[in-house]
């Protein structure tokens, strides 16, 4: 088969014949350069996808921001269940009564209705006052107060409606001293019986502590406390006679006092302390 002129061989129509053996060098230079542009165009083609997908990339973002560079509106936050709320302290209605007041237990007969004995009242072993020590020698207790009392003081104490009269004799010394409370039915009346005072308490014998201040001169006292009046008569145990400047039955007498006003008030302190306790249990009761 023949191409003539211009075939695939060059210009001037010569064949195999013109040289029968292959120009390696210029086969390795087309080659080559044939492996170039396909490596230039595996290039190109690698820009184009990554400017593609870039671009791809860049028109999602720009899409899901609304399309037009506009911000979208944030979403709505997730509606979270409502907070229960925290439990608030309750307070009872109750009113929390004021503390017993003991002078009211000792004062008011309608409070002041604990039993009122020897017991009771002196129920210690001695008397004690200022570090001194006085054993007790006996107690008693009656109803008919005038029966107890010497001189002007029973128709004092008749006269203001004396409830009760309880007596203790303490001694030391040589010296005894008899303490006397009496009840009535008001604080007026117990006040009355004070400022109307006349001599006085007949002392109490027992135990080891013969009579005393019979025919002779004694100290004696006179006080109030409450519904209650209080009384002491000291004297020697041998007889004799108490002096205005002798010291020793004056210290029995006011120490004599002071027991007999703290036994009183021990009398109140008790049965307040008791209605206390009432009305704490009361309340816990009502708050569980």
């Amino acid at each position: 088969m023949s191409f003539g002129q211009g075939g695939p061989y060059g210009p001037g129509g010569e064949g195999p014949s013109a040289s029968s053996t292959p120009d390696w060098n210029a086969l390795a230079e087309q080659s080559e350069a044939s492996g170039k542009r396909k490596r230039l165009l595996m290039i190109g083609g690698g820009a184009l996808a990554t400017l593609a997908v870039a671009g791809i990339v860049a028109t999602a973002v720009i899409s899901s921001n609304g399309g037009s560079n506009k911000p979208s509106a944030l979403p709505s936050p997730e509606k979270l269940p409502d907070e229960k709320a925290e439990p608030k302290p309750t307070f009872s209605d109750v009113n929390v009564p004021p503390p017993p007041d003991p002078v009211d237990y000792i004062t008011d007969p309608k409070k002041d209705t604990a039993p009122l004995t020897t017991a009771s009242l002196f129920p210690e072993k001695q008397l004690t006052a200022g570090g001194r020590v006085y054993p007790k020698a006996t107690t008693g207790a009656t109803g008919s107060c005038a029966s107890v009392a010497q001189g002007g003081l029973g128709a004092v104490l008749n006269k203001h409606g004396c409830q009760k009269l309880l007596r203790a004799t303490f001694s030391k010394d040589g010296v005894a001293v008899t303490v006397g409370v009496a009840r009535f039915e008001t604080k007026a009346a117990a006040t009355a019986v004070k400022n109307e005072y006349k001599p006085n308490l007949a002392a109490l014998a027992g135990g080891k502590v013969a009579p005393f201040c019979q025919a002779t001169a004694c100290r004696t006292s006179a006080n109030a406390a409450g519904r209650y009046a209080y009384f002491t008569i000291a004297g020697y145990l041998n007889g004799k006679a108490v002096t205005t400047s002798e010291t020793q039955a004056l210290q029995a007498s006011r120490d004599g006092a002071a027991y007999a006003w703290n036994r009183i008030m021990q009398h109140g302190r008790d049965q307040a302390d008791a209605v206390a306790k009432k009305q704490q249990k009361q309340l816990e009761q009502q708050k569980n």
